[in-house]
């Protein structure tokens, strides 16, 4: 079987496969998107092809979409080249479930493929149309949170954007430079209201998305490039709208072991792609069965109906608190806390430490007993569901190759909002005291012991990157397993940071908790197996 049009029309052979096909008229649906197109994406990655194509392939089987989706390319064109066009832009989602069971499906709502290049006159003047097109109802984004930024870790524009803040919108070399000069095409087309829809996995990403389009805005307004208005225009939330998403799905690197499965099953060419920019592609992509998406209703030229198939429209204020209960309280502790541990007791695999029972009580306890009493609740997802599917389906699910060593990147940036928001909870609470929270200490004691950089049997590890590990670690060097001392006040400048913590231990009173855990894990080789034992195991 081939992956291409003329392949999946033997839709016996795929049925009997097991795949479903698409259940629309796919020349149709690329027609009506040629004429009026409504929903261009940029950033033709994994996480795209995975949730949102299927998302409008759900749409466009119930019949109640019409138009397919564009995808445009602005950081790898390879990925169009090797991968889209020639499977005339159909891929093969498989969904990866818990049990160990896959689902396999054909998704063909992606029609046309793009490269965002302004120096290709047919690619960019195809994009040009699509802008200037009065259909358009959005304009989504997958492009990392690096994606949005215009400066350097010194806090100096990036070449190519400064470059593009003089020279203008007619031939931008940056990525979001060629974006918002097809925004300003939009505009002179008679100022056509559009929403521009970050959904990157980053915190109030319509905000970073509205800076970098409104510097670029202002910059060619100030120095006399553009006609005057199109500032005012992208600040007019009746034309332009930067809506807030929230959006969770894993969707790791297409996987060997799938690609073998699916060979049994006889499709031909499904050889991953390696681009010179290191994207790793393939005709398929795996992922997760769970997925969020939850999105700010600001939508100046209507909406697509998007929530026909699992995504929700809300509030700003409603996207902000399921993104905090997400990051502070129902998932993100819940794996650095596995990180950590996993770690020091030598695993490789997240989901293989919830085979444990000791690891996996420690995260129900973070969840269920100290999260959830302060959860913010959004009100259009259930936090202890939502803990609940983390729990049982999401970080056991065999298929899932995350490893502790990975989300143990950067942990000083990650304890204090997912950990130190809820002490800070706890600590304004009437009705609850610092004194009931015995696990998320355990955790920070966890850490401690991980900048040791010694596992529980005493084989030394690399500690992952961290932009504090060195500064950190600094605090722990002198201590050596099996001989922490009783007396550790040389860890209080450390445990009185609240830029780490969230909050200063010493002052919140958990400090000496933490120093005794610390103490305990830190016994000998077996302790940290022991120490979760004894607090845990109860």
């Amino acid at each position: 079987m081939e992956l291409t049009q003329k392949g999946i029309s033997q839709k016996d052979n795929w049925q009997a496969a097991g795949y479903d096909l698409p259940q629309f008229d796919i020349p149709a649906v690329t027609q009506n998107t040629l004429a009026a197109p409504e929903w261009i994406h940029f950033g033709a990655g994994n996480i795209f092809r995975a949730f949102q194509a299927n998302v409008a392939q759900c749409l466009l089987n119930k019949g109640i979409l019409h138009t397919g989706l564009i995808a445009a390319e602005g950081y790898d064109y390879e990925i169009i080249e090797k991968m889209y066009r020639p499977h005339d832009n159909l891929g093969i989602l498989v969904t990866l479930k818990s049990d160990g069971s896959m689902e396999k499906t054909v998704v063909g709502s992606i029609v046309e493929s793009l490269i965002l290049d302004s120096q290709d006159e047919a690619e960019y003047g195809r994009l040009k149309e699509i802008f200037c097109a009065p259909s358009l109802k959005m304009a989504s984004f997958t492009i990392t949170e690096k994606g949005y930024s215009l400066v350097n870790g010194k806090g100096e524009l990036l070449p190519d954007i400064a470059s593009d803040f003089q020279a203008g919108p007619s031939a931008p070399k940056s990525y979001l430079g060629k974006v918002v000069s097809l925004v300003y095409e939009r505009f002179e087309k008679g100022a056509l209201p559009i929403a521009l829809v970050s959904m990157d996995n980053c915190s109030h990403n319509g905000d970073k998305l509205y800076a970098a389009v409104n510097a670029f805005a202002r910059a060619w307004e100030e120095n006399g490039l553009i006609s005057h208005g199109f500032l005012a225009y992208i600040n007019d939330k009746s034309k332009v709208s930067f809506p807030w998403t929230m959006i969770d799905k894993i969707t790791p690197r297409p996987d060997p072991a799938v690609k073998a499965a699916l060979e049994k099953d006889h499709i031909d060419g499904l050889d991953p792609v390696i681009t010179s920019k290191n994207t790793y592609v393939a005709p398929f992509v795996n992922a997760e069965e769970c997925q969020y998406l939850i999105i700010e209703d600001a939508f100046p030229n209507g909406k697509l109906p998007l929530d026909q198939c699992g995504i929700i429209y809300t509030s700003r204020e409603t996207v902000d608190k399921v993104e905090k209960m997400k990051v502070c309280t129902c998932l993100n502790p819940l794996h650095t806390a596995l990180a950590i541990y996993g770690c020091l007791l030598g695993y490789t695999l997240i989901a293989d430490e919830m085979k444990n029972p000791l690891l996996k009580k420690m995260v129900e306890m973070i969840g269920y007993r100290e999260g959830l009493p302060v959860v913010v609740d959004p009100g259009i997802l259930d936090p202890g569901q939502f803990i609940d599917e983390v729990v049982t389906k999401r970080i056991p699910n065999p298929f899932m190759p995350d490893t502790p060593q990975r989300i143990a990147t950067d942990t000083s940036q990650k304890l204090p909002i997912r950990f130190g928001e809820t002490i800070k909870a706890y600590k304004e609470s009437s009705r609850l005291s610092l004194e009931d929270l015995h696990i998320i200490p355990l955790v920070f004691a966890g850490w401690l012991r991980y900048l040791m950089a010694v596992d529980d049997q005493g084989t030394p590890f690399e500690p992952s990157s961290d932009p504090l590990l060195e500064t950190a670690r600094s605090f722990v060097s002198s201590y050596r397993l099996g001989s922490i001392p009783e007396d550790l006040s040389g860890l209080d400048p450390l445990l009185a940071d609240s830029k780490i913590w969230g909050v200063d231990l010493i002052e919140t009173g958990l400090a000496d908790l933490v120093k005794d855990y610390f103490r305990q894990l830190g016994a000998g080789t077996g302790a940290v197996e022991n120490t979760l034992q004894k607090y845990i195991g109860e």
